[in-house]
């Protein structure tokens, strides 16, 4: 192991992906999993130079397809949804992701650093990182994150909180397993002070863990499971959830849960379809049978006639081909019962738009993408507010609006200025949109395409306010509106009726390339 351990440092000093220091903290801190996981799987050693570097090295796709069981009960008939008669009840669903808390933020320190996260001390440049936080690769200190909760305290009334993770910092070479519940333990009290009772439905992040990304699937024993982490999470967030999902989360970190007559959540663990978590390189194939677990519970939902809410962390079309293949058909089969999905992730404001898998046209779903409350990389800090239709009898559930919401950091580090969280758009009244249902985003795809003003004022907000100095042209637009319009990953095939000529694979790289995660 030792042996492995000094040539993956090597070869991440040859090939400058890092400081020395950074690299051999790094492989510290995963080499021990890796092995332990490269030893019971079969890996040649392109793949290898694949998982650690990039596919500049080799090429690592060693996972074959598979498929979920769906009900063998017919599809109920598709009724198009209709927005509900004025003065029907709705509901306001806060909606906190990546949050990354940085224990070690300073302000005055170097917010262009050379390492994977900066404004942590070292000689500033300039005026240096702000007091409530500081463009560029720097997360947050934990007195904006609290500033935010005392905001949140006064702005309700809310009647539930949705929370998909990633509470950590960037400092991923440096973690360890009580750095971690230390976060997790801190962030969680500061949500039960501020917001009281209300509710709150976390999901797991990738951030959670240690090393950064390694979930392993239930079946792994002992001390290297995610025991450690779950127990930890059930433990904070016993005073949110019942007994039968803290049961479900300590098991697989995902769970289901009745918010309200007619409305359940289900949080899903969206790592077990990384790309990066390693340990599916032992079974990639439906980890923890969370897909399977899904889809009886949507059948479950749908024979009690209650609509679902999905919430989690890495959105479908960032997850591996065939888990995102599968995830697309349930949405599909589903389309009646689910009535929204929520992730985060991006760090960026976006949505993933889901079509009948018959023709690839007729939307069926949109998954949103809300914006990170963190600034990394070189954005405002935001959070999102979702108004959905109420709890009646007879009510879709679905999203009916939402507003994006931001601390302006040029304005909040000016001197003797005080922070003012503030609205930055409603969807609605920023896109010209009848409502926000599935039908109403593919049509503003199509607007988008033909009217370049409107898209580029959907840069300006995908970026909260703070978009990057270059502009949108071709190939990234194409890029950008084929994301939209991918609910799955790898799938070309959707992106057909944006890219003309333009290769699906240069499309592609375009666009992860600009990633945050």
């Amino acid at each position: 192991m030792e042996g492995i351990g000094y040539l993956a440092i090597q070869l991440c000093v040859e090939l400058r992906l890092a400081r020395p220091e950074i690299c051999q903290e790094t492989i510290h801190l995963f080499q021990h999993d890796l092995v332990s996981v490269w030893t019971h799987s079969v890996l040649r050693p392109t793949e290898i130079c694949g998982l650690l570097v990039g596919t500049h090295c080799g090429h690592w796709d060693i996972y074959s397809d598979w498929n979920i069981s769906l009900p063998a009960a017919p599809k109920p008939p598709v009724r198009p949804p209709v927005p509900p008669p004025p003065g029907t009840p709705t509901a306001r669903v806060l909606f906190l992701t990546d949050l990354h808390w940085d224990r070690g933020y300073t302000p005055g320190s170097d917010p262009a650093c050379g390492d994977p996260l900066c404004c942590r001390g070292g000689r500033p440049r300039g005026a240096g990182a702000g007091y409530w936080g500081e463009y560029g690769r720097c997360d947050l200190p934990l007195h904006t994150l609290q500033n935010l909760l005392e905001h949140l305290a006064d702005s309700g009334p809310f009647d539930a909180v949705y929370w998909t993770g990633d509470i950590p910092a960037h400092n991923v070479w440096q973690q360890s397993r009580a750095d971690q519940l230390y976060s997790l333990a801190t962030v969680s009290s500061l949500l039960r002070k501020f917001l009281g009772p209300l509710p709150v439905y976390p999901a797991v992040g990738n951030h959670e863990s240690v090393p950064v990304n390694s979930f392993p699937p239930p079946f792994v024993p002992g001390n290297q499971s995610s025991a450690w982490l779950y127990d930890a999470m059930a433990e904070a967030w016993q005073q949110w959830l019942p007994p039968e999902a803290l049961r479900k989360l300590r098991r697989g970190g995902f769970y289901t849960v009745r918010l309200w007559p007619g409305l359940r959540l289900v949080s899903l663990n969206m790592n077990f379809c990384s790309e990066t978590n390693f340990w599916l390189l032992l079974n990639s194939t439906d980890p923890a049978g969370q897909l399977q677990w899904l889809v009886d519970t949507l059948r479950a939902a749908e024979q009690s006639g209650e609509k679902v809410h999905i919430i989690g962390h890495i959105p479908p079309a960032h997850c591996l081909r065939s888990w995102s293949w599968n995830y697309y058909r349930i949405i599909d089969r589903f389309e009646g019962t689910v009535a929204g999905q929520f992730f985060g992730h991006t760090h960026v404001d976006e949505f993933e738009m889901f079509y009948d898998e018959a023709t690839l046209s007729r939307p069926v779903s949109v998954a949103f993408v809300a914006p990170s409350v963190t600034t990394f990389i070189n954005l405002n800090p935001g959070y999102r507010v979702y108004e959905v239709d109420g709890a009646y009898p007879g009510s879709s559930h679905m999203v009916l609006d939402h507003e994006t919401f931001i601390l302006n950091l040029t304005e909040a580090n000016a001197p003797g200025a005080v922070p003012r969280w503030q609205r930055l758009y409603r969807a609605r009244e920023a896109y010209g949109l009848p409502s926000v249902f599935p039908a109403d985003w593919d049509q503003l795809l199509k607007r988008f395409q033909a009217d370049e003003r409107l898209f580029q004022r959907f840069w300006y907000l995908l970026h909260k306010g703070h978009p990057p100095p270059e502009p949108c042209r071709q190939p990234c637009k194409t890029a950008m509106l084929c994301a939209l319009r991918t609910g799955r990953s790898a799938d070309p095939g959707l992106c057909h009726p944006l890219h003309h000529n333009l290769p699906f694979a240069r499309i592609q790289a375009h666009w992860r390339q600009r990633r945050f995660c």
